[in-house]
């Protein structure tokens, strides 16, 4: 699915007028990214583009910051991220069976959302609660000592 700059031209718009603001800063290519994952929800390659020419800076270098910090995706998520942490503490205590149960249960490779556009799987290096571990958040909801048999009931929470 192409990005099309006018499928939702206020947010757009409002991606434009942020750009302007920012685009003499020194350093503004991680806030402008910033500003596209959260009005966009993922950072389409015609943003790149766009960021480039009004950034003066080679799409590479875009990439590049995008590609280095898992917050930002290049493909667009579900409603619901389902964030499993892999970090040490967490992938000791199983999180990467976890994971495996998450993307069976939805029947969805990492990284990808559900047919439905409800749901994504993302894997994390941590999110900073290891004596909770292992770790799943949704949202801003987080999720502390998950269980295998915890996976079905935490999706069926937020199926609508």
């Amino acid at each position: 699915m192409a990005f099309c700059f006018n499928k939702d031209r206020a947010k757009f718009d409002e991606f434009l007028q942020f750009v302007e603001e920012k685009k003499n800063d020194k350093g503004a290519v991680m806030p402008v990214l910033q500003e596209a994952q959260r009005l966009f929800g993922y950072i389409p390659e015609e943003i790149v583009d766009f960021m480039a020419l009004k950034l003066n800076k080679p799409s590479s270098e875009i990439y590049g910051v995008a590609s280095f910090y898992s917050q930002f995706t290049f493909k667009p998520r579900g409603k619901h991220s389902i964030c499993i942490c892999l970090g040490t503490a967490c992938y000791v205590k199983g999180a990467d069976k976890l994971l495996d149960d998450f993307l069976k249960e939805l029947n969805v490779a990492k990284g990808e959302a559900t047919a439905d556009g409800l749901f994504s799987i993302v894997e994390t290096r941590c999110v900073g609660e290891c004596a909770l571990a292992p770790v799943v958040t949704v949202g801003e909801d987080v999720y502390d000592h998950v269980k295998e048999s915890q996976v079905t009931e935490i999706i069926n929470k937020y199926k609508e």
